[in-house]
């Protein structure tokens, strides 16, 4: 893998290293001593898929307070997303600042999304699908979220026209 660290301190882009021949190619998905490497101790103990129908959607900006936090591992394994995060840490010198990066079957490329975290992500095609990996379990009291489209984060959404967000979703408070 060739891992990247992000403007946001201990979020890291994960792009495949293929080894490739006349047969195709072959190449780390993760690593765990990879990742242990630049400081990142990531222990998934859930695998979670979401699909989406329609091209716009959005889901998120969802986090889990302490002592249930989460950190995952995302992969776009069908269609293409622009996968958010947001650091929502206490203390953080990046608090309140967003990142943003396109994910895709295509481009096959991951975001690890430390501990302390909102994410969401918006599809960019129809039926898209995700994977990702998660460090804990989903505890419903520790839910928490931030409102998709806050205007005090600015998040740079690519479609802004005719997107699907729950009910839920679109109740969540502002960040501030």
């Amino acid at each position: 893998m060739i891992l990247t660290e992000t403007p946001l301190k201990g979020a890291f882009i994960a792009d495949l290293k293929r080894i490739g021949d006349d047969r195709g190619y072959f190449a780390r998905a993760w690593c765990r001593n990879e990742f242990a490497a630049v400081g990142v101790d990531f222990q998934p103990v859930q695998a979670n898929m979401s699909g989406s129908r329609k091209r716009g959607t959005v889901r998120g900006l969802h986090y889990q307070l302490a002592p249930h936090e989460e950190a995952k591992f995302i992969r776009c394994v069908r269609g293409a997303v622009f996968d958010v995060i947001v650091d929502v840490r206490d203390g953080s010198p990046t608090r309140g600042q967003w990142f943003g990066t396109e994910l895709s079957a295509e481009n096959q490329r991951a975001l690890l999304v430390p501990q302390g975290f909102a994410h969401a992500y918006q599809t960019l095609a129809d039926d898209s699908e995700v994977i990702y990996f998660v460090s804990a379990f989903y505890a419903p009291g520790a839910e928490k979220g931030l409102r998709w489209n806050d205007p005090g984060l600015g998040i740079q959404w690519p479609i802004t026209e005719g997107v699907t967000v729950s009910d839920k979703d679109v109740a969540w408070p502002d960040f501030r």
